[in-house]
């Protein structure tokens, strides 16, 4: 695959080839109604920008770190992330690929500072379960 065309004078180079399974992403075909390869290189550079911000933290609680016996995980992940998404990241950051995914929403609590009365943000946490054997390191020097 050339970076550009023959007729363009600028240097061609072969990106290098990217083997990637077939995920859901790829059955629901999200790629822009445009026509060319040029519509899709902008969207799929659009996903694997968006990817690196899709993971903000390890979740490390008492009831998370009984999760790690049955193999899973788990993350505080961005409000708009999907389950493709948060396997994504998950597969770029930690090299392993997850069985499943399950995503739940937070409601924030109401809190109360004297007379003055707030919420805390709403959040979403993601729970990635592991093929048995697998592993990620996220607990070390905890």
């Amino acid at each position: 695959m050339a970076l550009f065309g023959k007729d363009n004078k600028k240097t061609t180079q072969a990106a290098p080839a990217k083997t990637e399974a077939v995920s859901m992403q790829d059955l629901y075909n999200e790629v822009p109604a445009a026509k060319g390869k040029a519509a899709k290189q902008s969207a799929t550079k659009a996903v694997d920008a968006k990817t690196h911000r899709v993971l903000v933290s390890p979740l490390i609680t008492e009831k998370a770190t009984n999760l790690t016996t049955e193999n899973k995980y788990v993350f505080i992940v961005d409000r708009d992330a999907n389950k493709i998404a948060v396997a994504k990241a998950i597969q770029a950051v930690y090299g392993v690929s997850p069985v499943s995914v399950n995503i739940v929403n937070v409601s924030g609590k109401r809190v109360s500072r004297g007379r003055i009365r707030g919420q805390r943000n709403d959040w979403r946490k993601a729970i990635v379960t592991l093929k048995k054997g697998e592993s990620i390191k996220i607990y070390e020097g905890v």
